[in-house]
């Protein structure tokens, strides 16, 4: 006989899960006692605020392709960790939530942090689930684990009411996960698929997801080159796609490039695998005509429920990613120039004029370019700094990019932690703006106690910058509520361990960051950014000067 939270530890250790984030309470203390003893197997990751254990956790599934595992109190614990529920959501990308309950005797009357959790969750999450028997943990562990892994992938929240998990039962735990075939696409709908593919003069494929295989990732990139069709990635799934191919064309995300729009709006068929179309990834669904695009849509997604949604395909395919592209053949067209065009357009938007700032972004991503290992983990936030490491940063085959599809600030440095919990022997860079980096701050206290701590770049240009930005195009000169006076950033760094500089000019960079790499505890470099150097190509100065004088014109 052992209690609820025992069985359910066993049950996560026995479906592989290794990592769990959390910030303890006392609404699952049978969980935390468990947890004694598998240190080792699976392991705790304490965090400092229960956001940052949901970005971790968020982070991990998007990275790993197993669920992430978050661990919260009921409550103010859940409601703080939802931004990384909403995360995961947007994401597609596998993640646990389990969250202490009141009672079940205590039920309905608004008990202590007492939360329905399906009314809050229940168009947050994949799903929502409160186990009310002891017996039952393995049961709906198990569908919890398939849910969150399976067709979308996505969030679930599991709730555990506090009598439930010190209730005592001899229920055997699981012994491991089932195993679920990704689906293959029908011969049929293949067949027609490749059908119209050639049968275009404009193809085009258009990726997303985050549960690609690395098997799966090398066949779309064996077609794709050898059927000469560029290569589209849907808002930060850039690195889904081997950038330094000659296929691949850019990416459909928040400072789009009108090159990259003008490949995909001119396409006459798109293959678009295992995306959701985002209010982003289609200009806010302009850039596809709703609901019936003028271009041919082949939509392939494991999930019927996304085949459809919005846009009514030529042909949709129930199927994985994976499965699918390893079923391709490649197909012959006369597009050459198409393509070539389209990459051209790509490298065209490397090219960007000298920065009006003490340290040049431009200069910066390029050494970073240069030196990073391939296997280098990028992270990010929300902010107008996000465009250095989303348009300015070639991901080969083994990098990744860990930044969310919610826009949500305060992301990037709990996904870098999570990012060395899972791969303590890569490279993890943490893009952060100053506010950014101010959400979740104190999350280098879990890096410093896990020893997992990443390499920031705060980008300190002492504004909101995003919000400026706008700002200034519809207020001009009214500044409002986005100026920042920031603490030190080095000092607080070095207070949690790290290695922390200033770095002042852009020359000071390459050698700041350098000690960096060599820092066996992480490092935090605090780059002189100038608020004029809102966005690469137009400075604060031009916007509100261009905004002023479409005013007087009115």
């Amino acid at each position: 006989m052992r209690n609820g939270g025992q069985v359910l530890v066993e049950s996560l250790v026995a479906l592989g899960a290794t990592k769990a984030f959390g910030v303890p309470g006392e609404s699952y203390l049978a969980v935390l006692d468990a947890l004694h003893d598998t240190q080792g197997k699976l392991d705790y990751v304490l965090c400092r605020n229960e956001g940052g254990a949901g970005f971790m956790a968020a982070a991990y599934g998007k990275l790993t392709g197993q669920p992430g595992i978050c661990m919260v109190t009921r409550g103010p614990g859940v409601t703080n960790a939802s931004i990384g529920i909403h995360t995961a959501m947007q994401d597609s990308a596998p993640m646990l939530v389990f969250v202490g309950q009141v009672g079940t005797d205590m039920k309905g009357r608004e008990a202590f942090q007492e939360i329905d959790y399906r009314a809050v969750f229940g168009t947050m999450a994949k799903w929502v689930v409160e186990i009310d028997d002891v017996e039952r943990i393995p049961e709906i562990l198990s569908r919890a684990w398939i849910t969150a892994t399976t067709g979308r992938p996505g969030p679930v929240v599991v709730a555990l009411p506090e009598d439930m998990l010190t209730s005592d039962t001899d229920v055997p735990a699981l012994t491991g996960p089932a195993r679920i075939a990704e689906p293959a696409p029908e011969a049929g709908a293949l067949a027609e698929a490749l059908n119209l593919l050639a049968g275009a003069k404009r193809p085009a494929i258009l990726l997303g997801g985050c549960n690609w295989s690395e098997a799966g990732k090398a066949a779309l990139k064996v077609f794709a080159e050898a059927s000469d069709i560029p290569v589209v990635a849907a808002l930060r799934y850039q690195d889904m796609f081997d950038n330094h191919s000659p296929c691949y064309a850019g990416d459909l995300g928040l400072g789009l490039a009108a090159g990259v729009r003008k490949t995909m709006a001119e396409a006459d068929v798109v293959l678009a695998l295992n995306t959701r179309f985002g209010e982003i990834s289609t200009e806010g669904y302009t850039l596809f005509q709703v609901p019936v695009a003028k271009q041919k849509i082949i939509h392939v997604h494991a999930s019927t429920a996304e085949i459809g949604k919005i846009y009514i395909p030529t042909l949709g395919i129930p199927a994985g990613p994976n499965a699918f592209v390893a079923a391709l053949t490649p197909v012959k067209g006369d597009w050459a120039a198409w393509r070539v065009r389209a990459r051209a357009d790509y490298e065209a938007t490397f090219t960007l004029p000298k920065q009006p700032s003490p340290v040049d972004m431009v200069e910066v991503t390029a050494h970073l370019n240069a030196v990073l290992p391939e296997d280098a983990i990028l992270t990010n936030g929300a902010g107008n700094f996000t465009i250095w490491p989303n348009k300015f940063f070639k991901f080969g085959p083994k990098a990744r990019l860990l930044a969310p599809q919610s826009g949500a600030m305060g992301y990037g440095l709990p996904a870098a932690v999570a990012a060395k919990v899972a791969c303590p022997e890569r490279t993890v860079v943490c893009f952060a703006g100053d506010g950014d980096f101010q959400m979740n701050c104190q999350e280098l206290g879990t890096a410093m106690q896990a020893g997992a701590q990443p390499i920031v770049l705060i980008l300190n240009n002492g504004t909101y910058g995003t919000i400026r930005a706008h700002q200034e195009r519809n207020y001009p000169a009214r500044v409002s509520g986005t100026d920042l006076e920031n603490p030190d950033f080095t000092g607080l760094a070095r207070a949690y361990g790290f290695h922390a500089e200033r770095v002042e000019t852009t020359v000071d960079f390459a050698a700041a960051f350098d000690r960096a790499l060599s820092s066996k505890t992480g490092a935090v470099l605090d780059l002189n950014i100038a608020a004029e150097a809102l966005t690469p190509r137009v400075t604060l100065s031009q916007m509100r000067a261009n905004a002023l004088a479409a005013k007087a014109q009115k």
